[in-house]
């Protein structure tokens, strides 16, 4: 009897445990083939002489009006050496964040057949953070000076929460961005706060389906202790929402508030140095998982489907 009670306990926790894994996909079969360009170390240490052969390789970075005088002046100056320095001591042995790109690119594919993966090249940019990855169809443009650590002396004038994602682990997220942004699209203009917090959520959601093996913390940007605010007040930021009227209002201010990065949330209240940024982003994310939850899609079809629909059949219920 000890026996067979002992037999019960595995097999219920072997079903547990195969339940929890159910939505994590094996993608170790899946081929993928791609090119690694390291343009900044190609740029960097080019010469009079080998430029040429550098403007050959790379014939899209190289506009008209791009002149080899001015190149050679990039090339010869002591910031710009010095940051590409600072950039070779993080990257230059960039093989795992290939691995991490390459297991991202096995995922896409597995949800999209006609996935063509891009040629990655890396650069700098003088810490361009408005512009950390280019995806182009063909070419993933990396921009690596902006990933040398949130502690890097070359940040130093940067508020805390943009110096937060600017580490190498997160180079993966921001690729996967990238590609999510191209798949998702808004399904109406003049869209309420509630329709763009939904397609937010969509692309978080796109992001738990392409990276699954990076931590939510990593996905969300947030800090340890900011991502922990939000999920102990998750009733409390929905009741506000709703107490306010805040769902279906069309009011562009909320998207500062509530939808952009900044380094917390605008609920006007005193406490509201606790909060992360994007906190609507994080609460259409809740919303969204509600809704897959509860109904049977592809990440496709959910993609497609109207803000509307998604929200309506969500069952979304706040965790108390």
């Amino acid at each position: 009897m000890r026996f067979l009670f002992a037999f019960l306990i595995v097999l219920s926790l072997f079903f547990s445990c195969s339940h929890k894994n159910n939505s994590k996909i094996d993608v170790s079969k899946i081929d993928v083939d791609f090119k690694v360009k390291r343009y900044d170390v190609d740029f960097y240490t080019a010469t009079k002489e080998t430029l040429p052969k550098v403007k050959e390789k790379y014939p899209y970075l190289f506009p008209k009006e791009f002149t080899d005088s001015i190149s050679l002046s990039k090339i010869n100056d002591q910031q710009e050496q010095a940051l590409y320095a600072a950039t070779q001591k993080v990257f230059k042995d960039f093989s795992s964040t290939v691995k991490q790109i390459s297991s991202l690119f096995k995922h896409v594919k597995y949800y999209n057949s006609d996935f063509k993966e891009p040629t990655i090249v890396t650069m700098l940019t003088n810490i361009d953070f408005n512009n950390r990855v280019i995806y182009a169809d063909s070419l993933l443009l990396i921009s690596l000076d902006v990933y040398l650590g949130k502690e890097n002396s070359f940040y130093g004038d940067y508020p805390k929460y943009i110096k937060e994602n600017n580490t190498k682990e997160h180079i993966v997220v921001d690729v996967a961005n990238a590609m999510i942004d191209q798949q998702v699209y808004p399904y109406k203009s003049n869209r309420s706060f509630i329709d763009k917090m939904i397609l937010e959520g969509k692309k978080m959601y796109a992001l738990d389906v392409y990276i699954p093996a990076i931590p939510d913390k990593e996905k969300t940007g947030f800090t340890q202790e900011k991502l922990n605010w939000a999920e102990a007040n998750e009733l409390e930021i929905w009741t506000y929402f709703i107490d306010r009227k805040l769902l279906f209002s069309t009011d562009t201010a909320l998207n500062s508030r509530f939808l952009e990065s900044a380094p917390f949330s605008k609920f006007y209240m005193e406490q509201d140095n606790l909060s992360p940024g994007k906190i609507g982003v994080w609460m259409g994310w809740q919303i969204v998982k509600s809704y897959m939850k509860h109904n049977d899609v592809s990440l496709q079809e959910l993609l497609k489907m109207s803000e509307e629909e998604v929200f309506n059949k969500s069952k979304y219920k706040p965790k108390r």
